[in-house]
């Protein structure tokens, strides 16, 4: 890829997201960016010092003593708080859950744009997230919107947990999304939806790399259009 361009996926969570962001990313030779992980670091710090993860005051003042960085493996992004690799740690049902309720206050958010698009400044990525394409990359060169039917959403992380090692009831699960997507949709600032200029796939019965498909098409098509654009 010769380009350097910014990829968007948002979208509820069980869509199939992260892992067609990584197939995306390998196919494109791009950075896979995890930009939920960042969100979960934050909660993940809160919840180890006790502070609720609504307390704005709090969590703003744990912001400014916490370095988070990342750094790249074969599986994408690792993430570092403090210099302490938390990846695994951050993939907890608890930690969803105060994530998203972290993701909601203005000083989290101020705190972490800077990080995202600083990333972004350096190579091609995919962003996956909740506002990647309406407010951290607005101006991204393809955006999607990635989303499916509630109960395979359930299905799908239920699984990928289980596949992790992670102890976890379906119906616990399930119920965790309605309440997860209800903060994330609902919240003041930065709600999750699909921006105005936004490719929407619903995957519910899509495998991975159909998805992935779907994407590279509208992707190509974005390039050649620019390639069209210049010779004019």
């Amino acid at each position: 890829m010769s380009n350097r361009l910014i990829i968007t996926i948002d979208g509820p969570a069980g869509t199939g997201k992260s892992t067609v962001s990584k197939m995306l990313a390998t196919r494109l030779t791009a950075l896979y960016l995890d930009t939920g992980a960042l969100y979960r670091a934050v909660a993940l710090k809160a919840l180890d010092r006790g502070i609720p993860p609504g307390d704005e005051e709090a969590i703003a003042a744990l912001c400014d003593t916490t370095e988070i960085s990342c750094m790249t493996d074969h599986d994408g992004i690792r993430i570092l708080v403090n210099g302490d690799d938390v990846s695994d740690r951050i993939r907890t049902e608890e930690v969803s859950l105060a994530a998203s309720k972290v993701s909601a206050l203005p000083a989290v958010r101020r705190f972490l744009l800077p990080i995202q698009r600083h990333i972004a400044d350096m190579c091609s990525i995919i962003a996956e997230g909740r506002d990647m394409g309406t407010v951290v990359f607005p101006h991204a060169d393809v955006k999607f919107y990635l989303d499916a039917d509630e109960t395979e959403r359930a299905r799908r992380r239920h699984h990928q947990l289980c596949g992790e090692g992670v102890k976890a009831d379906f119906d616990e699960v399930k119920k965790g999304l309605t309440v997860r997507d209800r903060q994330d949709s609902g919240r003041a600032i930065a709600p999750l939806k699909p921006s105005d200029d936004a490719v929407i796939i619903d995957s519910t019965t899509l495998k991975a790399e159909e998805v992935v498909e779907v994407m590279i098409a509208r992707i190509q098509r974005h390039l050649l259009e620019n390639q069209n654009n210049s010779k004019v």
